[in-house]
């Protein structure tokens, strides 16, 4: 029987083996009785979906579990971006929003998303009290669910469309006239997602020269996953090298939530290193002030631009709720994660991919500079940073052997001497030279997540090779 488990981003399953309507009304009224006892059942959700197959069912059941229970939902006309969702959860004060969605995952996914009144993705005192109430209903019919006939009837039910409100927000923070008076062509890739219609809408509207791709309803996402990392839009980075009328690529994930870069010659550029660039282009050309925040396994790049700029930055576990708590709590400028989620003061703290690109597309048109010159600018004040990640497989004796072996860690990995170690998610070894190591654990397959972080090619390819060791030697 099915297990239900909230990851680092919500609950996600294989359509039809335990991502099924019975779960998805399940877990909807696990979150109805939650959002009861905390007495917020009388202000509403909001119900969203991205662009895979059967979204649209899924958030029309869970509107039906919801009205059956007594509580309203605000319910999405189309797919619609996870920031979207978010910003509308946070204008209309509602209890929380439920978002399926398996984001950057392949077709065969999907997964639903709860957000709390706070806006950000649930904390896991939230998700560990909804867990525990759909487990404990699992296998039995616990819901009362009615028709949206009568859930309109009943004032339950209200079709929404929350796309100018958060364009309205979104002109406020980025500086769209900058990136139309640059003349600068740009190359939009929404990858067949919820992201569709946003950010080529608002950059058309704005006036800036564009070429779209990829921006049609395909579930299958043209086959790949919709993931905007390099291994997976290779014909959007040919289109960026090939054209040299174009100056900057940008791409969002199946839910927009993430973002891709690709420089005017076709270089996919890092979301590492855009972290760090948007972080020191806001305080030295905006001139904004405010701390950072960046997960465990986020490149010390963004560390350098910090101490350059007198500001602090925060470390946080993986898993962008921590980072958009702060955001929620007005304690940073910008807060990031390698796996290329952003936000900043002001806006949802939840990833946005959309207002990340444009972000970007800002920082280029007002600073006249392609972002691999950017790059090699921000090293020569702050040093140079080179970071990696791989996965390592796991024979099941390894598997066995690993907790005791990062429990008790050498003094040294390789040549380097082991400084510090820092557990707050993983294992990472900070090494003498400023270089470090993080080992993580996939919690669902039998795979160590390598990443490492040092300040030349070189030495990152040692390390890489001394952090493998570690692990199978």
């Amino acid at each position: 029987m099915t297990h239900i488990k909230f990851g680092t981003s919500g609950w996600r399953g294989i359509f039809c083996e335990d991502f099924t309507l019975d779960n998805v009304r399940i877990v909807t009224q696990a979150i109805a009785d939650h959002l009861h006892d905390e007495g917020l059942a009388g202000q509403g959700v909001v119900i969203g979906y991205d662009a895979r197959f059967m979204g649209a069912e899924f958030a029309r059941e869970t509107a039906r579990v919801l009205a059956g229970a007594g509580i309203k939902s605000f319910f999405c006309k189309r797919d619609t971006p996870t920031p979207v969702i978010s910003y509308e959860l946070l204008r209309r004060k509602a209890a929380g929003a439920i978002n399926f969605t398996a984001s950057h995952n392949p077709h065969n996914y999907n997964g639903i998303k709860f957000s709390p009144a706070w806006g950000g993705p649930a904390l896991p005192e939230t998700t560990n009290d909804i867990e525990k109430r759909a487990n404990a209903m699992l296998g039995e019919i616990v819901y009362k669910d009615i028709s949206l006939e009568q859930a309109t009837e009943k004032g339950l039910f209200e079709e929404i469309d929350p796309r100018e409100g958060y364009f309205a927000r979104i002109k406020d923070l980025v500086d769209l006239p900058a990136i139309a008076a640059s003349g600068m062509r740009l190359a939009v890739n929404p990858l067949y997602g919820a992201g569709r219609g946003y950010l080529d809408r608002i950059l058309a509207e704005a006036g800036v020269d564009i070429v779209t791709v990829n921006d049609h309803l395909d579930p299958y996402f043209g086959g790949e996953p919709p993931e905007p990392a390099e291994a997976h839009i290779k014909d959007f980075i040919a289109l960026v090298r090939d054209d040299d009328s174009i100056g900057l690529g940008i791409a969002t994930d199946g839910d927009a939530d993430r973002f891709g870069i690709i420089d005017s010659d076709g270089s996919f550029i890092e979301p590492n290193y855009i972290l760090a660039l948007l972080l020191d282009y806001m305080i030295r050309r905006k001139g904004l002030t405010g701390d950072a925040a960046r997960s465990v396994a986020t490149s010390h790049l963004i560390d350098a631009v910090a101490r350059h700029h007198g500001v602090k930055l925060l470390e946080t576990p993986v898993g962008f709720k921590y980072i958009g708590e702060y955001i929620s709590e007005g304690r940073i400028l910008i807060g990031g994660e390698e796996s290329a989620g952003l936000s900043i003061r002001g806006h949802v703290p939840e990833k946005d991919g959309i207002l990340a690109c444009l972000l970007v597309a800002e920082m280029v048109a007002v600073e006249k500079k392609t972002l691999q010159e950017l790059l090699a600018e921000l090293y020569s004040r702050v040093g140079e940073f080179y970071t990696r990640r791989i996965n390592i497989r796991l024979s099941p004796e390894l598997e066995g052997s690993l907790p005791d072996k990062l429990a008790n860690p050498p003094q040294r990995i390789g040549q380097w001497a082991i400084k510090e170690i820092i557990r707050i998610d993983g294992n990472k070894f900070l090494l003498e030279d400023g270089s470090w190591l993080l080992f993580r654990k996939s919690g669902t397959e039998p795979v160590v997540r390598l990443y490492a972080e040092a300040h030349s090619v070189a030495t990152l390819d040692q390390l890489i090779e001394a952090g493998r060791d570690f692990i199978v030697g």
